[in-house]
């Protein structure tokens, strides 16, 4: 009897000694601090395979959408309904007035370029295909993209664009874009009508292009008895031309002015931005204007 006691009572302890083996094995190892700080491999893993997929799946901000973004910040004015430029900041000088030259680059336009430098007064430059089809007039006009001053649209072939056809119209427009482009690198930010005579569809066609519309608020140099530098130079500077029946002053805060590829013009160019200047008006810089 004793001895049967004594094998139920080693079973029974066989029994035990397996059982709290077994629980053991089924609680979960506590992990030193150490081990609790630093994830596993697998995780790592993971999260570097996720930050990889949220980067490529990020929307891509496009060059030319920031380059946007940074203009309209850096904008001081706006060309308004009658192509006067006006502020858009508080505090901005509202006596300035843009130089504006048309026909470009014919025979002036890089004597033009280099008084304009050597003055420090800005402008803008309305090209014609027509001018930069030769190896002369491709290198004027990547000399005068290159001294800083901007590249406008004035067509390719100067037509009057309200006796053309549509479909003639946008490839005055567009093809002289590309030609532009594929010069100096980059498209023209605003256009200028040959005549300031515009239809609806060029108008169109302008606002698809991304451009700036502008015409002129007064100019004279197209006018014969102003085809000489010294009246042209009185006539831009006061702004008046009785001989052609303006009798008042067109100069004003904002005036945009135009001017052409022309020798008078060139001629005249340095007394006519010193006599602005004199006047209280600044030459302002058409990378300031708000372009779309």
């Amino acid at each position: 009897m004793k001895q049967v006691v004594i094998t139920i009572l080693i079973v029974m302890s066989m029994l035990i000694l397996t059982a709290c083996n077994s629980e053991s094995a089924s609680q979960p190892t506590i992990p030193s601090e150490a081990e609790k700080n630093e994830p596993s491999k697998n995780v790592q893993e993971q999260n570097s395979e996720t930050e990889e997929f949220i980067e490529e799946k990020k929307p891509k901000v496009e060059e030319d959408e920031l380059k946007e973004e940074v203009e309209e910040v850096s904008a001081a004015y706006q060309v308004s309904d009658d192509s006067s430029i006006i502020p858009i900041k508080d505090e901005i000088n509202e006596d300035v007035v843009l130089l504006t030259f048309d026909d470009a680059p014919d025979k002036y336009s890089l004597q033009i370029a280099e008084t304009l430098k050597s003055l420090d007064a800005s402008a803008i430059f309305f090209v014609n295909g027509h001018f930069i089809n030769s190896p002369e007039g491709k290198e004027q006009l990547k000399k005068i993209h290159d001294m800083g001053f901007l590249i406008g649209n004035h067509t390719y072939n100067h037509p009057l664009l309200t006796t053309i056809s549509e479909e003639k119209q946008k490839e005055e427009i567009v093809s002289l874009n590309n030609r532009i482009e594929e010069i100096i690198g980059e498209r023209p930010k605003f256009f200028r009508a040959p005549n300031g005579v515009n239809t609806d569809y060029s108008k169109q066609v302008v606002k698809e292009e991304g451009m700036v519309l502008m015409n002129w608020t007064y100019g004279y140099d197209y006018f014969e008895p102003y085809m000489d530098k010294d009246k042209l130079t009185t006539a831009m500077i006061t702004g008046e031309g009785p001989e052609v029946d303006v009798s008042y002053s067109l100069l004003k805060p904002g005036a945009n002015l135009l001017m052409h590829d022309r020798e008078w013009t060139a001629a005249a160019l340095a007394d006519i931005i010193k006599g602005l200047r004199e006047s209280g008006y600044e030459v302002v810089d058409p990378n300031l204007i708000l372009t779309n």
